[in-house]
């Protein structure tokens, strides 16, 4: 409980002007509690999905927990499945969309400690296939993005993800 009325005041205050979304809290030393982290495709509260502007991989997408936790095992099994279904739903929308050769799903966290997963669409012709996005590069060429990409990209996440929980 806040005993100071002026600091109590300027915490309401700042509540009530931050914007709606929980990503976006006061400061922090956490980029992915501070920032978006990308290109926002989708959002609804508890997670998002952001297009992070990969000039090698440009349909690399990221699932992020708004919620700082560092670990999938900080969360009750609920969130859990309600996390990794995001995750299967932007799988899905990428394949769809792009048919991509491989889709690469990873949980690192160790540069940015906070909850989030790599949801990577590769096709035969990127510039490190077959090796790991960071690993040694095979050729210069990157595929571009189909002109309406982020368009189709947030109505199918939107179509998939507001079906009943």
């Amino acid at each position: 409980m806040i005993r100071d009325k002026p600091i109590q005041d300027y915490i309401l205050s700042i509540e009530k002007d931050s914007p709606t979304t929980s990503h976006q809290p006061p400061a922090t030393t956490c980029t992915l509690c501070a920032q978006a982290g990308g290109e926002v495709l989708w959002d609804d509260g508890f997670a998002r999905v952001v297009l992070i502007g990969d000039a090698d991989h440009p349909a690399y997408c990221r699932v992020i927990l708004n919620a700082h936790r560092k670990e999938m095992t900080d969360l009750s099994e609920a969130d859990r499945v309600r996390l990794m279904k995001t995750v299967f739903v932007v799988e899905r929308a990428l394949r769809d969309l792009l048919k991509p050769e491989k889709i690469n799903l990873a949980s690192f966290g160790n540069m940015v400690p906070h909850l989030h997963w790599h949801v990577i669409p590769r096709f035969a012709g990127d510039p490190h296939f077959p090796n790991p996005v960071f690993g040694a590069r095979q050729r210069d060429s990157a595929r571009p993005l189909p002109a309406d990409f982020v368009r189709a990209m947030h109505g199918r996440l939107s179509g998939l993800l507001e079906i009943k929980r």
